[in-house]
């Protein structure tokens, strides 16, 4: 019986050591810009790590369709890493956080933001809504292994 006080004692002393994860979806939109500044301020204050992710999906069309509606997601990986390079060092700076990691993902959003929200402890995510939100938020919201923090961009922006 002692030993596994012993044990539950150590896991609590990691976990008190291990820092939090703040994960951050970025699509490039003011309102992913202000989430991933909103992040970046959660993150210092709670002296942890920052991890700023982009979903790219690749075109699946045929060639007689029109173009996604869908602009927001880039369709290839390089232009997906510059996009995300670029969003970063818009809102953070040249020098953002010394935990900050930047993350490209090939998938559906909503998927893939609820399947790196199980290694994080808070998930972020912006709205160009005040009123209503997109099926992207709503299932990360319903469905995400972490709580979840939506941010709107300030008034006129």
């Amino acid at each position: 019986m002692q030993i596994v006080a012993v044990q539950m004692e150590a896991s609590v002393r990691a976990d008190e050591q291990r820092k939090p994860t703040i994960l951050v979806g970025v699509s490039g939109s003011p309102a992913s810009a202000a989430a991933l500044r909103w992040a970046e301020d959660e993150a210092e204050r709670r002296h942890g790590e920052l991890k700023v992710i982009r979903i790219w999906q690749r075109e699946r069309r045929a060639s007689y369709a029109r173009p996604p509606v869908r602009a927001d997601l880039p369709a290839d990986p390089d232009r997906a890493c510059r996009e995300l390079a670029d969003a970063v060092r818009a809102v953070l700076g040249p020098s953002p956080l010394h935990d900050t990691t930047t993350v490209v993902v090939e998938g559906q959003a909503e998927r893939e933001l609820v399947a790196e929200s199980a290694g994080a402890d808070l998930l972020v995510l912006g709205s160009g809504s005040r009123t209503s939100i997109g099926p992207v938020v709503r299932t990360c919201l319903s469905h995400a292994h972490c709580p979840v923090v939506v941010v709107s961009p300030p008034s006129g922006a």
